[in-house]
């Protein structure tokens, strides 16, 4: 394995931070207190190539390789977390699984507008009663008619009220257990759909996370994502690469709490001497590069498997976003502690950061999930 970058994928990282500190940086502080979403800023990565990065060129995607996509994702949450979830999610959650598993027309439907950043994507699948026990979901779909009727509620749904296209996942055979989870591509035009309300969060205020509600919901039956009881397979694979996305959004975080606790470290004076000057200042800035160096390689390894088409990605993908979930929550801790008092304003970019961090190691997978799949991996593999 050689991680060193080639000359495309400098262009992205750098093109990318380059658009992240002249666009975004300016506006986030007070996007964050107003939660509001940045359509403007997230069509124009789409522009860029940020929303449909991992199909290829035939279908409006950019084809590039995780490793171009990773980089992505971490110079976007270096400067706004919020911002990279969002296109996380259109990109590995929504994109993929119609270039994937969709029919021709869904893919000549949906897959450009996607692409170009027209619309976003959304994943429907934890529920009020259901989070890491997805089996454990309740939506259902009725065939009627040439329709699907779709009943129930979906939480949590990132991009909610802003998404063009949602990929929700119901249960057309309740008595299959697992096996009768089916997945589909929802409009939010279609009757039925309704968002009930948007949570209120600690962290990533500017990422929209809804409750939609489906009251027989009319979903035509062509836009029903692969065969009726493939649901459950479908997210659990979207969910092993999504997770490495994941990963690559800590990293970004913890580098950004890093570059700010090192320039912070250099101007703030105590005792006649900058605070870079003490010892304790130097081992936490010292613990949180060496922490992020080591979680960035745990991804690009990840990445670089799922590249490969390497068998039980999903653990790698697993250890690089219990690694860097728990590490980013480390990094932001000191980065706050180094900052003092300012660390604690609304004013610090530190403090959303410590916020935005905290979710890492919940969603998509808690870290104690991540165990146990790299544990099962584990003593699976090993005589």
């Amino acid at each position: 394995m050689d991680f060193s970058l080639t000359d495309d994928q400098r262009l992205i990282r750098d093109t990318i931070r380059h658009f992240m500190e002249a666009e975004v940086r300016p506006s986030i502080r007070a996007r964050d207190r107003e939660e509001k979403f940045a359509a403007d800023e997230l069509r124009r990565l789409g522009e860029l190539g940020c929303c449909c990065m991992l199909i290829p060129e035939s279908w409006g995607g950019a084809g590039d390789d995780t490793i171009s996509y990773v980089l992505m994702l971490e110079e976007v949450a270096r400067v706004d977390a919020a911002m990279a979830v969002a296109l996380s999610v259109t990109n590995s959650l929504a994109v993929f699984p119609v270039f994937k598993y969709g029919s021709e027309r869904q893919k000549e439907k949906y897959l450009s507008r996607l692409a170009h950043g027209e619309i976003l994507g959304a994943f429907c699948l934890t529920e009020p009663g259901a989070g890491s026990d997805a089996a454990a979901i309740s939506a259902s779909a009725t065939r009627h008619a040439g329709m699907y009727r779709l009943n129930g509620t979906k939480s949590w749904v990132t991009n909610g009220g802003e998404a063009g296209l949602y990929v929700l996942f119901a249960k057309t055979d309740p008595s299959a257990g697992s096996k009768g989870v089916s997945a589909f591509l929802v409009e939010p035009s279609f009757p039925g759909f309704r968002v009930a309300r948007y949570e209120d969060k600690m962290g990533l205020r500017t990422s929209r996370s809804a409750e939609i509600v489906f009251i027989d919901c009319e979903v035509p039956e062509e836009n029903r994502l692969g065969e009726e009881g493939q649901g459950l397979k479908i997210a659990l694979e979207l969910l092993d690469g999504g997770r490495v996305g994941i990963a690559a959004q800590a990293v970004g975080i913890a580098q950004g709490a890093l570059e700010a606790s090192v320039a912070y470290a250099k101007e703030r004076r105590a005792f006649g001497k900058t605070i870079g000057d003490f010892q304790a200042v130097q081992w936490m800035l010292a613990d949180m590069q060496t922490e992020i160096e080591a979680a960035r390689g745990l991804v690009y390894h990840a990445a670089w498997m799922r590249d490969t088409g390497a068998p039980r990605v999903g653990a790698y993908a697993s250890r690089a976003k219990l690694y860097a979930g728990e590490m980013v929550n480390r990094a932001v801790y000191k980065a706050v502690q180094i900052h003092g008092s300012l660390g604690y304003s609304r004013e610090s970019d530190v403090e959303r950061m410590y916020r935005d961090a905290r979710v890492i190691t919940i969603y998509e997978g808690t870290s104690e999930i991540q165990r146990m799949i790299i544990t099962r991996d584990l003593l699976s593999s090993i005589l």
